[in-house]
């Protein structure tokens, strides 16, 4: 049911439709990798990230876990991300953002607002990063937003966290 628009997924994050055609994703891999399935969204992914934690624990076919990177904390066409029932989030979270992120949507200084939802999680994290190179457009890739020139370091980083939260997983095969 992938429903996209000249806006790409904006209006149908947070929807029924969106959460089947994930849940159906995990499923999936869960079943080709017998391994833990993470969700990972980056700017606007955030909040498809998020939602998804909110509506499924990983025994109702959710994410092990989920990692925010460059989170959007403000939007004027669909809910930040820390506007979202994110008490609801039962699996390990991590929050990762540039120092240096100045995309309107996705300020450094927001971190601690979102953060502060998620502090009734067993395991989170907040990995903030500095350098790299800002190019163009502040809310895309080549930005401090997209973390340019320092993507191997980020994923490295990422990878050790999610690695280290398997290893404490009960689901972990």
């Amino acid at each position: 049911m992938l429903f996209r628009s000249r806006q790409g997924l904006v209006g149908f994050r947070q929807t029924a439709g969106h959460v089947t055609d994930i849940k159906a994703v995990i499923a999936w891999l869960r079943n080709e990798t017998k391994l833990p399935v993470w969700l990972i969204g980056t700017s606007r992914g955030t909040q498809s990230a998020a939602y998804i934690a909110t509506q499924l624990t990983p025994e109702a076919g959710g994410p092990d876990g989920i990692v925010l990177t460059s989170s959007l904390t403000l939007d004027k066409r669909e809910w930040p991300v820390q506007s979202l029932a994110l008490d609801r989030i039962n699996v390990p979270a991590l929050v990762v953002h540039h120092k240096q992120d100045s995309c309107r949507a996705s300020m450094a200084s927001d971190v601690p607002r979102l953060t502060s939802k998620l502090k009734h999680l067993k395991r989170t994290d907040t990995l903030l990063f500095d350098g790299g190179k800002d190019e163009g457009d502040a809310c895309e890739a080549f930005a401090y937003h997209g973390y340019n020139g320092i993507e191997a370091e980020v994923v490295g980083r990422i990878a050790q966290w999610i690695l280290a939260s398997d290893r404490k997983s009960t689901r972990l095969n």
